[in-house]
């Protein structure tokens, strides 16, 4: 179950979208303004904290390279092939798994996001009322300022 990245040009931002099978000339549309010319990316694959210990470093030193990283992205990626989208406590769970995994904090916006799924509430009502205090977490639309190098996107879309 592959994950793509595609640039929107449009948004400034990075996307990632979850394939369930391999398919290098499907291109998606942006998932925020429907733009149809995303631009593929190169993967990163890594994290910039510890989960465990904050910093960038385990203990062992391997730090972003570390393979038990990639292994739980993997499995991760794995139970997200059996994940109800429909569901919105599956959706929190995924969220907060997701976070954990790649070791980042969980904004204030972004917990009570989670929060409301958890109690079952609508995705949809949730993004509209929360919208856009996560997109100032998230540091805007189009980036910081003209020129800023694109952001990545923490969701997972479909393809």
């Amino acid at each position: 179950m592959p994950v793509y990245e595609f640039l929107c040009r449009v948004c400034n931002r990075i996307y990632s979208f979850h394939a369930f099978a391999v398919d290098t000339a499907k291109i998606p549309t942006c998932p925020k303004c429907h733009a149809a010319d995303l631009r593929r990316v190169p993967s990163r694959f890594g994290v910039t904290a510890s989960p465990k210990t904050g910093g960038g470093e385990e203990a062992d030193g391997q730090g972003m390279d570390d393979p038990r990283i990639e292994r739980e992205m993997m499995r991760f990626a794995a139970e997200l092939e059996n994940m109800d989208e429909n569901d919105p406590r599956q959706m929190a769970a995924a969220v907060r798994r997701m976070t954990e995994i790649a070791g980042e904090p969980v904004t204030p916006a972004m917990e009570e996001m989670i929060r409301r799924l958890e109690a079952g509430e609508d995705p949809e009502e949730v993004e509209e009322e929360l919208g856009e205090a996560l997109e100032e977490e998230m540091g805007g639309e189009g980036g910081a300022y003209p020129g800023a190098p694109p952001e990545r996107d923490s969701g997972l879309y479909p393809m």
